[in-house]
């Protein structure tokens, strides 16, 4: 297929939905849609009203703003208060809340706190900037993990001397097995992310079918992409036999993009993560090697500890709720009335891959 147009195209959307429909067993089947582009799509196109009433689509953790951890914010307004630093982050990064405070009310306190779309413009407001420290906040899950690695490389590679990254990436297979352990979550099937799979592939998955017995589906973002998705899901269900489907063979091979990952292998090391509203999980993270360590923020200077414990305010946000798929949005109290987009006030409000704001959007 050449054009989006006929990846929503009614006739063939149909045709899913009557398969769909003839494998449905008479039970709800919940299925994780973990990646935040999916959540989106899935609302925006309003299929949850054409699918059966028997599948239930629950949002994940696969919002990388979201799940960042309070102490990681900590950290980067600590930074942002140090005299002559220059705060880099993507937008969504801003409005997410620490403790007590977030980087946006730092920059309205005049802290310097700038807003870039790649990890690569680090590199030339660093050089344009020679007599100031700049530090990137480096967030996200594999898809952007490369482009990060790049950009260290190069810094090391030109004796940046004033350019600093502060790691607070994730991967997606060590959450998905912290997911699938947890017996209050009753997920049947798993959405696996399709941004994430053009980087590691569909190998990292196998683990789901294999020892835990869940089906699973790489799947693309367009409405035929998430219906067939949804219908190789069931089958394997129907079936009783599950495996890791790859509806997204266009975009997605299963060895991934073997030099993103060899890339991501010579700066990273895996390391234990802390995820908002998940807690610390194993092997979730990826710190910068000590080859790479002259560029590393958190070796360089005096951070607050991540152990540390500081006392966050009080909310009835249900975030951590949501992240785990354990109710929808419209289950928080707070949802459309006290946070909304323009006021979040838990992370899956912040971000639009979150999924508080997606429903808000599209619900």
């Amino acid at each position: 297929m050449k054009y989006i147009d006929e990846f929503r195209h009614k006739g063939l959307i149909q045709k899913l939905l009557k398969k769909i429909r003839a494998v449905v067993p008479s039970r709800d089947i919940n299925i994780m849609e973990v990646c935040g582009t999916h959540t989106q799509s899935f609302l925006r196109f309003g299929l949850g009203q054409l699918l059966p009433g028997e599948i239930k689509l629950v949002s994940g953790p696969g919002c990388p703003v979201c799940v960042s951890a309070p102490s990681y914010i900590d950290q980067a307004i600590q930074l942002a208060r140090m005299k002559g630093v220059i705060i880099l982050t993507f937008g969504d990064m801003l409005r997410l809340p620490g403790s007590h405070y977030s980087l946006e009310e730092e920059k309205a306190k005049g802290a310097d706190v700038r807003v870039i779309y790649s990890a690569w413009d680090s590199l030339a407001i660093a050089r344009e900037n020679p007599q100031k420290t700049a530090i990137f906040l480096a967030v996200g899950f594999e898809t952007t993990a490369p482009t990060i690695a790049l950009s260290i490389i190069a810094a090391k590679k030109e004796n940046l001397k004033n350019l600093f990254f502060l790691s607070s990436l994730k991967l997606m297979p060590p959450v998905l097995e912290y997911l699938v352990k947890d017996k209050k979550l009753n997920i049947q099937g798993f959405l696996c992310p399709g941004h994430v799979s053009v980087i590691i592939g569909t190998r990292p998955y196998f683990f789901l079918a294999r020892k835990h017995k869940k089906a699973c589906c790489v799947a693309g973002f367009e409405p035929l992409d998430i219906l067939e998705g949804v219908l190789l899901i069931l089958e394997q269900i129907a079936s009783n036999k599950p495996r890791v489907d790859n509806q997204y063979a266009r975009v997605v091979k299963e060895q991934g993009n073997p030099r993103a990952r060899r890339l991501i292998l010579q700066v990273f090391k895996t390391e234990d993560a802390d995820w908002r509203g998940l807690g610390r999980i194993s092997g979730s993270g990826l710190g910068i090697r000590k080859e790479f360590s002259i560029l590393d923020a958190g070796a360089r200077f005096s951070l607050i500890s991540p152990a540390v414990r500081i006392s966050q305010k009080k909310t009835p946000c249900r975030c951590k709720d949501i992240l785990k798929g354990l109710i929808y949005p419209l289950g928080c109290a707070l949802f459309s009335k006290a946070c909304r987009p323009e006021h979040p006030l838990g992370p899956c409000m912040v971000s639009r891959e979150g999924a508080c704001n997606a429903y808000y959007r599209y619900h």
